[in-house]
This record gives C-alpha cells, sequence and structure tokens, in this order.
C-alpha cells in the first residue's frame, strides 16, 4: 500500500467527484468526507447533476474554497470530471475506476429513465448528455497527475483500458474488485498520501468500523 505521503505542498483540500447517479449517500463519498475530517482537511463533495457540462461547472466552481492545491477524488464517470479538471487546471487526482470515454458508453443508454436513489431525480439520457460528454473529453492526459484505483473484476468498464489509457501513472489495482469498489477503506492511505497527508492505517479502520455501525446494510454505489 501507497502510505507514505508524497514530498512537496501538501494538498490545500480535497474534492471528491462521486460517479453518474449517485449523490451526497453514496459510501464512497462518505467515507472521503470522514478521512478528510480525521484530518482536519478541507473537503468538498457536491451533489453533481446529471447533465455533464453543469456537474463540471459546479466542481470547478467548489475549487477556491479548496485552496491553491486541492486534490481531485473521482469514481467512475466523477473520475472522468476529475481528469477534465486535472488537465485543465494543472491539479492531482486520484481516480476509481474512471469512465475514459463515457460518451461511447452512454450511447447505448439513450432514452432510457434514471432514477436517483439519494435526490429522487428522475431523467432520460439524450443525445445531448452524449455531446457534451464528447466535448468535455481531454485531448491529452498528463499520467504523473493521477494515482489510478482500479479493479481487476469491473463488471462495468474494463480496467485494461484505464491502465493503457493513463499508462505511466501511479497504479493500485484491487484484485478482485468490482466497479462500486468496495474496499476504497483499506486504500484511503494511499489516496490522502497522493495527496501529501498521512492517514494512519488504524484511522482508517476506525473510519470504516465507524462508517458501517452507521450505515448498516447500506449497498455501496458510485
Amino acid at each position: 500500500m501507497l502510505s507514505a505521503p508524497r514530498g512537496g505542498e501538501p494538498a490545500s483540500g480535497l474534492l471528491y467527484l462521486h460517479g453518474f447517479n449517485s449523490g451526497l449517500g453514496s459510501p464512497k463519498l462518505r467515507l472521503m468526507v470522514r478521512a478528510c475530517e480525521a484530518l482536519g482537511l478541507a473537503c468538498a463533495a457536491p451533489q453533481l447533476p446529471h447533465r455533464p457540462e453543469a456537474a463540471l461547472a459546479l466542481a470547478e466552481e467548489a475549487l477556491p474554497a479548496l485552496g491553491p492545491r486541492p486534490l481531485l477524488v473521482g469514481s467512475s464517470l466523477g473520475g472522468f470530471l476529475a481528469s477534465c479538471l486535472a488537465e485543465r487546471h494543472g491539479l492531482e487526482a486520484v481516480l476509481i475506476n474512471p469512465a475514459l470515454r463515457p460518451a461511447a458508453l452512454m450511447a447505448d443508454w439513450i432514452g432510457e429513465r434514471f432514477i436517483n436513489e439519494y435526490t429522487g431525480e428522475a431523467f432520460r439520457l439524450t443525445a445531448a448528455h452524449r455531446e457534451a460528454l464528447s466535448a468535455m473529453t481531454p485531448r491529452r492526459l498528463t499520467p504523473e497527475r493521477y494515482l489510478l484505483l482500479l479493479g481487476t473484476a469491473d463488471e462495468t468498464l474494463d480496467c485494461r483500458e484505464a491502465f493503457a489509457a493513463y499508462r505511466g501513472a501511479a497504479t493500485l489495482l484491487h484484485p478482485g474488485g468490482d466497479h462500486a469498489f468496495t474496499a476504497l477503506a483499506d486504500h484511503l492511505p494511499a489516496i490522502l498520501a497522493w495527496g501529501g497527508h498521512r492517514l494512519a492505517p488504524e484511522t482508517a479502520r476506525r473510519i470504516a468500523e465507524q462508517e458501517a455501525l452507521d450505515r448498516p446494510g447500506q449497498t455501496p454505489l458510485e
């Protein structure tokens, strides 16, 4: 596990971006918020709208309050958005099973109706979603900015594609890990270390145990 803080100036805050059709109650988001609280690190985790351009704009608006050097953390579609911001603003990011080409991924979902479990919002995916994602896709990725957390048994995305697209990035492969990356608590020290902060493994375990007590039976989502 990469748990030794990186050199240089530590991250001044952390922005967590959840995945498609997820929200503020998702287990990964809650774990990240608790980890930041344990370190006294400023954290923003906005409820992202389903329209990609609006989600990216809202995420970008959260950056100034996090200081000059925020760390970006994103899961799935949130990983795609984190990459957009990392390349636009020269920031470092941790990507959890990131979506690489969401415009292509969602092409088969156009016209499908979704309901967000956390907000109750109902919406349909349209060609406008796909067009926005296509327009937002970074033309170039800078591998040294990123730490990848990839589950080898991701049932939604092929981890080999992310490994290839971000070739040269620091990478943690979780054998048997699913798309929801339910083992996130084990990797909290590595995530914070990428931002120059030290979170002791025993603290990460306590965070996970407390979260399990507070949210029994919670289904891991994005």
